[in-house]
């Protein structure tokens, strides 16, 4: 087989990796790389039903990163940000308490 199909001579790494192998180069599960794959901004392209990955564009990806793009400032914690409305006394507060459900 060519090489143009993705596929590389025994032993030597493929250029064009399915989801597993790229969960796998990421040491990550499929699971883990499938949720991250929606959330995101990874390298990829969908063809037919199957996503495709290019070797040299998900090392790169990993690379740009920063880590610091994960963290809150100093000083601000993310569970400041949520507000919960108050339970009325003698009641416990529900999570869904203040979800606005249209019909």
């Amino acid at each position: 087989m060519s090489e143009l199909n993705g596929s590389a001579p025994a032993g030597a790494p493929r250029d064009i990796l399915n989801i597993d192998e790229a969960a796998e180069l990421l040491g990550v599960s499929v699971k883990t790389f499938n949720k991250v794959l929606h959330t995101e901004n990874i390298p990829a392209r969908k063809i037919g039903r199957e996503w495709k990955f290019s070797r040299a564009a998900l090392i790169a990806w990993v690379g740009a990163g920063r880590s610091q793009d994960f963290y809150s400032p100093e000083g601000e914690d993310e569970t400041d940000k949520i507000v919960r409305p108050e339970a009325p006394r003698g009641e416990k507060a529900r999570r869904t308490a203040g979800w606005k459900i249209e019909y």
